[in-house]
């Protein structure tokens, strides 16, 4: 299981992002461009001192991506969260997640761009009350997916 976040625009999202990675062991892919420095003050408090406990890779662009992580043939499905994938998607809690998915996460601001959000089938969202707001914050999003994701799979089945 891995987390990816295309063009994340948020240092403090990212950094709780990176939090949440520590905390379960979760390799995080962050697709450039970034919104911010990897060395930006908000990234680094957010993800406080859990730093030396991320397993990070940083991707130039999409396409380096997907060659390199995906290319050896076993890799996982990517599985699109967006705001704007409802179309076609699947509440979080009844999708049937892999051990080997990535959790792709949009940019804050626009959500997977249509050619990305085309790549792939698997798409799944966290089901809100209607017309109440848009969308949930990007770590708050990626906790509640990679959660049931861990849930779904068994993979935290050992933990504490």
């Amino acid at each position: 299981m891995q987390i990816v976040l295309y063009e994340p625009e948020i240092p403090p999202n990212t950094g709780n992002v990176a939090r949440l990675c520590a905390a379960t062991g979760v390799t995080l892919n962050l697709i450039e461009p970034l919104g911010f420095k990897l060395e930006d003050r908000y990234l680094k408090r957010a993800g406080l001192d859990y730093w030396p406990n991320v397993r990070l890779q940083v991707w130039p662009c999409w396409s380096d991506f997907t060659r390199e992580a995906l290319a050896d043939g076993r890799a996982g499905r990517l599985v699109f969260t967006s705001a704007k994938s409802a179309g076609g998607s699947v509440p979080v809690h009844h999708f049937a997640f892999d051990p080997d998915d990535f959790l792709v996460f949009g940019p804050e601001t626009r959500g997977l761009p249509q050619e990305i959000l085309e790549l792939s089938p698997h798409r799944v969202r966290i089901p809100m009350l209607e017309g109440r707001v848009r969308s949930i914050n990007l770590s708050t999003a990626a906790g509640i997916v990679l959660y049931a994701a861990l849930a779904c799979t068994g993979l935290m089945e050992d933990w504490a």
